[in-house]
């Protein structure tokens, strides 16, 4: 049986850093603030938020949410956009997608200040993440699969690394950050040939496809670190990973679905917010 890199233990190494960085800022007179913006009742952005704001505010983070309707004009949820970026109370601001066909996605979230992006989605922040400048923040996900590496204390430096996915979500970041640490990275997608031979030959292998236990055996070697984003129900409203998990048992190391990355995200998150907010203060 592969070793069980558990995302909660991550959470909860990560929430009292947090803890310990709000503290610090509150006792210099600086209130960290996270903004919260939703457009519509999708349930699974309601969920997010739901999770995002217990986690922030246990770890001492203000939380505002701002819920508008789901025929919101463009320019309404643009207006609140620079609202928060005016606000100097607000250091974080996560805006939840996909937003309503209506809405030009690249205006909106490129309306945020790449300094309170905290979740990476401005053009300036990925731009930041393939630069290696770290201007605003990477996704909260593919941050949370590196605080997993790093928790287990697994130095990808030379590892053969593979991702499955090539979203700007998941994929593209979490091989820059991949590529950063010196791994040796691989990037499979649909149109890719000879993927489970690809994937079989890797030391480390993330994978983003959003289909339950789509990955299966012949993309498994008895080394590999398997990382599995996602996050899926099946017919029986169980939560499964894009990882098959009973053909994955041969694995050296995997995250479980739920209870992985997914547990990470949100404390990921809230770090992003101390780090903002000790910027902005200048600590």
């Amino acid at each position: 049986m592969p070793i069980i890199l558990d995302g909660k233990q991550v959470a909860s190494a990560i929430n009292e850093r947090v803890k310990r960085g709000a503290s610090a800022l509150r006792a210099r007179g600086t209130a960290p603030g996270l903004a919260i913006v939703r457009v519509g009742e999708r349930p699974d952005d309601a969920a997010y938020e739901r999770g995002a704001v217990r986690r922030c505010e246990s770890a001492g983070i203000d939380v505002r949410c701002i819920g508008l309707p789901e025929d919101t004009p463009q320019d309404v949820l643009l207006r609140s956009i620079r609202a928060i970026n005016d606000d100097e109370s607000i250091h974080g601001c996560l805006l939840l997608r996909p937003l309503p066909k209506h809405i030009d996605d690249s205006a909106a979230r490129n309306a945020l200040s790449p300094s309170k992006d905290v979740d990476g989605v401005t053009d300036m922040s990925l731009a930041g993440v393939f630069a290696g400048t770290r201007v605003g923040f990477p996704p909260c996900a593919p941050e949370a699969c590196m605080e997993i590496l790093d928790h287990y204390g697994v130095d990808a430096a030379g590892m053969r690394a593979v991702v499955i996915g090539r979203s700007l979500v998941v994929g593209k970041p979490a091989a820059m950050m991949l590529l950063e640490r010196n791994a040796t990275v691989t990037i499979c997608h649909t149109q890719s040939r000879d993927m489970p031979e690809i994937c079989r030959n890797s030391d480390l292998l993330i994978v983003s496809v959003g289909r339950a236990s789509a990955i299966g055996r012949d993309f498994f070697n008895r080394n590999q670190i398997v990382i599995d984003v996602g996050i899926n129900a099946d017919e029986n409203g169980a939560l499964r990973g894009d990882v098959n998990w009973e053909e994955a048992s041969m694995t050296k190391a995997i995250t479980p679905v739920p209870g992985g990355v997914g547990a990470v995200t949100t404390s990921a998150l809230a770090s992003h917010v101390i780090t903002a907010a000790s910027r902005a203060s200048g600590i």
